[in-house]
This record gives C-alpha cells, structure tokens and sequence, in this order.
C-alpha cells in the first residue's frame, strides 16, 4: 500500500509545526518510535513526520512500531510495512498475548485499561531496546476533548493527557504530535493520501467509554457548537478555576467543631 502523495497540506503543516515548536516534541538527534496500529489516526501521524523529516528543519531518526495484539486471526503487516517502506521509515512488528491477559479473568478495571497499560509496558521496552527516546502517539484534539470529560464523568478527575510526558521510569518521553488536529481533518488527508485503514479486531470496539463520551459530545455540540471548543479551553491551564475546598475526614471535621 503505497501513498499517493509526498507532501502535507499547508493548514496541516503549520498546525503540525505548532504543535512540536510548541511543545518543543522534536529535538535535535531525537529518535522516535511511532506507535503504528494501522488505523487512520497513527497511519497519519507516520505520513506527517516522514514529510517532517525530509523537511531537515530538525535532524531526527524515525521508526514505526505496529504491535500484534495476539486476536485470531494474527494482524496481517503486509500493507503497514509497505506504506512505511514507501515513505522511508523504518518499519517494525511485535507479536504480543496482550489480548488474552485483556480479557481474562479477576480484571476489575475492564479490558480497556489492561490493554493500554500492557500496550504502553510492550511499547516502552522495544524503543528501550532499539534505542529510542522518544515514543509518538496519534492522539488528536478529539481524543484530549473525550478524555478530559471521561475523567471527569468516570474517574472524578480533572485532567488529560499532555503533548509531552517525560517518562522517568521507562526512560522514555512521550509526545503527541496531532494535538491541534481535529478527527475530520485526519479522516480528510488519509483519503488524499490513499491509505485504507486496518480494521481494529477488538470485540468492543465502538463499545467502549470514549465511545460512550464521543457519541455525548457530539449530541451536545449539535445542540450548541460552543460546547467542544468550550470543554477543550477548560483543559488549559491558567482558565478560571472555582472548586470546592478538599473533602474532610470525620476526624477532621469532629476537631474542627470541638474548636467552635
């Protein structure tokens, strides 16, 4: 599966630039690792830092990692490695059981959490191995939106992931070089491109919560189109915060009124 075209559009190359000049998510002799599922998201993000590359603004190494799950039938690779061929990246494959220890028995916190957190460990030890330091996902701007809100609805938490995240156990530092795209603009230029996306073999795909909090969204924002763009400024720091003060435990709330 080879690419159609060599070259980025120049919307999509100036939010790409941002978002590393940013963020600073590329530096100098930098040896990144992309995460390469095969779907569009990752797919993308391989086609936009092989554009990058050849651009020589910034000399960096470039690979893609594409780690078999172990659902039956096995992934077939074919058309990954040729798509990475044909833009000149390096292209790799692991064969892992992640999906039997995700979906086995006395796992409380569902298959979702286990996988990303075995995907993440497979990941994290093959770029220790081959030598890179960075690692590069496809998280987009919806994805940062969707899990802001499912910490919040699901976890009681106000947070999402960051651009950049320095790994200090694996030794390793993630980056997120999509941020500033929205989905539709990824599902826009995959289709210039002319890369077919590789079908997700997971049993729930589609059925998970960030499809739950997705499908929310956009029934809020067809409601009203503020509501996404409304969410995404409240994950930036320096936005007005009033929160209640931290709950107290029963000890601390009988000292208190002893002291009245």
């Amino acid at each position: 599966m080879k690419a159609k075209r060599q070259s980025l559009p120049g919307t999509y190359t100036r939010k790409l630039l941002k978002a590393i000049r940013e963020f600073d998510l590329v530096r100098p002799g930098d040896k990144v690792l992309i995460g390469f599922s095969g779907g569009k998201d990752s797919a993308f993000l391989v086609y936009a830092l092989s554009i990058f590359q050849k651009q020589g603004l910034i000399p960096f190494e470039l690979g893609a990692l594409t780690i078999d799950l172990g659902f039956s039938p096995p992934l077939e690779v074919g058309a990954l490695a040729d798509y990475c061929e044909d833009l000149g990246v390096k292209f790799y494959i692991h064969r892992t059981e992640i999906s039997r220890y995700a979906f086995g028995e006395n796992n409380p916190e569902g298959p979702c959490a286990r996988c990303s957190f075995l995907r993440r460990g497979a990941l994290n030890r093959f770029a220790n191995e081959h030598g890179y330091n960075i690692i590069a996902l496809a998280h987009h701007h919806d994805d940062a939106v969707e899990t802001f809100l499912m910490n919040i609805i699901f976890s009681g938490k106000i947070k999402t992931f960051l651009p950049r995240t320095e790994q200090e156990r694996s030794k390793t530092t993630v980056i997120r070089p999509l941020v500033y795209f929205r989905e539709t603009e990824i599902k826009k230029c995959i289709e210039l491109i002319g890369f077919t996306p590789v079908s997700s073999s997971c049993p729930i795909d589609g059925r998970t919560k960030r499809a739950e909090t997705k499908e929310l969204i956009n029934k809020l924002t067809s409601y009203d189109n503020r509501v996404f763009w409304n969410i995404a400024s409240a994950m930036r720091e320096g936005r007005p915060i009033e929160l209640w003060p931290p709950e107290l435990s029963p000890e601390e709330i009988k000292r208190r009124n002893l002291q009245k």
